[in-house]
């Protein structure tokens, strides 16, 4: 099944039917109201989700010749997927900052302390979007404007904290298949995680279900996805801290652009000063009949009319 293909064509009817006008508004709310009712059905499902993942990883155990192999493969996934969300949350996207900003970035992740906790327990950029909003404007100054622009579409778009744990699933149920990764399949599992991380849902294990567009992208089986939501729920937590980190610093970085070009349009007005100049020299080949204020009576002008006075 071409599940990118799929996501491709719904991305161009989308388009399409908002290009229509009022003619699209009808299939646009029919979708929506689907896309409601198929939200329902899921959260009915997820009541029952344990039960089902607790069968899926027994049938999975039974099958596997050696369980140690099994569990410390699934550690291995663990340890190198919390160890990447270490490293791009801890040492690449404060680089980024401060290439920016010139700035102390942990200084600005201080006051974001609230939201990576409450990222960490619910597992949830969605959820945890009202604290990081509060926070950024209070703790660190972001323009109302910005954040409340900029954190509402990085919580659905940017996902690069579940990017980095579906690259590791993918390669980790290759592995778990003795598949050997070309250079071409390991590109193709780049492209699609980072395409497939942008339509993920920002709940609980939802760039689980993307995985499956990497795994058919590259030819792997996709019933292995039940050992990946086995462990999950440990994964995800520093997957939605990396989420929620990435945001926030993206708000910073155009909050100080923002001010940056603001202060030198301030600048340049401050430096365009008209002033008028005098020009002595005009003052004589201005007409006669202009009167300055300031001349000085000569003895010539003030016998005139004493001259005129004794014709008459």
């Amino acid at each position: 099944m071409n599940i990118l293909g799929l996501v491709l064509f719904a991305l161009v009817l989308g388009v399409a039917l908002k290009k229509l006008g009022p003619e699209g508004e009808e299939l646009i709310r029919f979708f929506n109201s689907f896309n409601e009712a198929t939200m329902i059905l899921v959260s009915w499902i997820m009541w029952y989700v344990p039960i089902g993942i607790t069968f899926l990883v027994g049938s999975k155990i039974v099958e596997m010749e050696d369980i140690v192999l099994l569990v410390t493969s699934l550690g291995k996934y663990i340890f190198a997927s919390i160890l990447g969300h270490i490293i791009h949350g801890g040492i690449v996207l404060p680089l980024i900052y401060f290439a920016f900003t010139r700035k102390n970035p942990f200084s600005f992740l201080l006051g974001l302390i609230t939201p990576f906790a409450t990222a960490f327990a619910t597992c949830s950029s969605s959820a945890t979007l009202p604290s990081t909003i509060k926070c950024i404007e209070e703790n660190n100054g972001v323009d109302k404007r910005i954040s409340r622009f900029i954190l509402p579409i990085g919580a659905t778009v940017n996902m690069d904290g579940a990017a980095i744990f579906q690259c590791m699933a993918a390669v980790f149920i290759a592995q778990l298949n003795n598949v050997d990764l070309n250079a071409g399949q390991i590109f193709t599992i780049l492209v699609t995680a980072t395409a497939a991380s942008v339509g993920a849902a920002g709940v609980p294990a939802g760039g689980v279900l993307t995985i499956a567009i990497i795994l058919e992208a590259i030819g792997l089986p996709t019933n292995d996805l039940s050992l990946i939501l086995a462990v999950d729920w440990i994964v995800d937590r520093t997957t939605t801290v990396v989420n929620v980190e990435g945001d926030a610093l993206g708000a910073g970085i155009l909050h100080y652009l923002n001010q940056k070009e603001k202060a030198a349009k301030e600048e340049e007005l401050n430096e365009v000063n008209v002033e008028a100049i005098p020009n002595c020299k005009s003052e004589g080949e201005t007409s006669p009949l202009v009167t300055h204020r300031n001349q000085v009576p000569t003895p010539a002008s003030t016998a005139e009319p004493e001259s005129k006075e004794s014709v008459l």
